[in-house]
């Protein structure tokens, strides 16, 4: 499988009597915009625009997807959801580099979270440096949540969708190539390197804790293995209202880091074998099943090493660890990747569970840290949620606008594919 992505760099979004990209910047034409993403489950729906340097706050914020365009090969972005089911992970896709949209409204939940444009707050997420297109909703009177959440989903990959297109003619920046042979084939490749692969772990809870795998909760999934282009086209998308530090938005899933990574030093140090898909679970039986799943293909690929990132923390901490355990008891080095809630003083314990096997392990950042965000001149959304998103307490928004809360309520902080600036280390 073979992925041509295609980069349009993006350095400025404005209104314009057309959608399209000329000399840089991405034009919107705002009305033809919003009767794209007309659902009769919103009242309304508005567009504003968030940039680098603003000083603006974004909240709460549900999603941010990047805009993409399928250009050549099977199916669309999005598939299951904008796009009909098919494989994606081939062909050529055309990226809006530097553009994002931004979903926010009403709250669903109580753990969307915070994007500064400026200021301290600004530091911890990656989407203060990418030009927003901000999309905003009401939902209709007596929407349940779920539905309320569902509607923003489905407005938030319509808009990414509508907005690629204006990259579907534009000769690309950059294009980089990436080359996924069929299993077989990849494992006869390099044999004097160590043979790696992933496993993302993808938060499936539950009561707004989803994430879906070509339209399907992956709650209701066992285990499997997927190409490591597939999740640039689409194929993961979230539909997470958990604690937004460590929630992987649609966009990091599109720009996942350790994919990336790996693929970038695929033949160089190691032979990236692919990617093994697992969920988080509730209970303990399904958390047994889904980890032994996972070790069992892990296992038939014979690889030296494995990478196992989580989403969120506490009870998914429980899996982390199984999965770990299981691996390394095949005598499969594992490295892990987390973040942690070590408390406002840091001298908590940092996980829900721990073995001794867990000897490697990346931490992305204590979401615990108590950080100030000064007021900004423009608000998008409704600050008044600061009070009861997670990380942040009754108090939390003062009257000048400012806001006193843990790193918790910043999109991104410390997001758990590596998708940010903190981490610790050993002195």
């Amino acid at each position: 499988m073979r992925l041509d992505l295609g980069v349009i760099t993006i350095t400025d979004v404005k209104f314009g009597p057309r959608t399209e990209v000329k000399a840089g910047v991405l034009y919107v034409n705002k009305e033809e915009m919003i009767n794209h993403l007309q659902d009769e489950r919103l009242a309304s729906i508005d567009i504003d625009f968030a940039k680098p340097g603003d000083s603006t706050r974004i909240v709460p914020v549900k999603d941010v997807i990047e805009p993409r365009v399928k250009v050549e090969g099977k199916g669309g972005v999005f598939p299951g959801f904008v796009s009909k089911v098919d494989m994606v992970g081939d062909g050529v896709t055309h990226v809006l580099k530097g553009a994002a949209v931004v979903t926010t409204g009403k709250i669903v939940g109580f753990q969307e979270g915070i994007i500064d444009m400026s200021g301290p707050g600004a530091e911890f997420t990656p989407f203060s440096k990418t030009n927003n297109v901000v999309v905003i909703a009401a939902p209709v009177e007596g929407l349940l949540q779920h539905e309320h959440e569902h509607a923003l989903r489905i407005m938030g990959f319509k808009a990414a969708t509508y907005l690629g297109e204006a990259a579907r003619h534009i000769k690309p920046d950059q294009v980089t190539s990436y080359n996924c042979p069929p299993l077989p084939v990849a494992m006869a490749e390099y044999p004097g390197l160590p043979k790696v692969a992933y496993v993302y772990m993808l938060q499936s809870q539950g009561l707004l804790h989803d994430t879906y795998l070509y339209g399907i909760d992956v709650k209701r999934i066992l285990p499997t293995f997927i190409y490591p282009t597939e999740v640039m086209d689409g194929a993961i998308v979230s539909g997470n209202c958990v604690s937004a530090c460590d929630k992987n938005t649609t966009y990091h899933h599109q720009n996942s880091p350790v994919i990336d990574e790996l693929l970038a030093r695929h033949g160089k140090d190691y032979n990236f074998l692919g990617v093994v898909v697992t969920n988080e679970n509730v209970t303990l039986a399904d958390k047994e099943r889904s980890s032994n799943f996972t070790a069992k293909l892990i296992g038939w690929l014979g690889v030296d090493a494995a990478i196992i990132s989580e989403e969120g923390f506490g009870n998914p901490d429980a899996d982390l660890m199984m999965n770990c355990v299981k691996l390394e008891k095949q005598g499969i080095k594992t490295v892990l990747v987390t973040d942690e809630y070590a408390g406002q003083d840091g001298a908590s314990q940092s996980l829900a569970d721990a073995d001794p096997l867990a000897d490697a392990v990346i931490t992305a950042g204590n979401a615990n840290e108590v950080i100030v965000l000064p007021a900004m001149q423009k608000v998008i959304g409704h600050h008044e949620v600061a009070d009861v998103i997670a990380g942040g307490w009754n108090g939390s928004l003062n009257a000048d606008g400012s806001i006193v809360a843990e790193i918790q309520v910043i999109t991104g902080a410390t997001n758990e594919l590596g998708f940010s600036k903190l981490t610790a280390k050993v002195i």
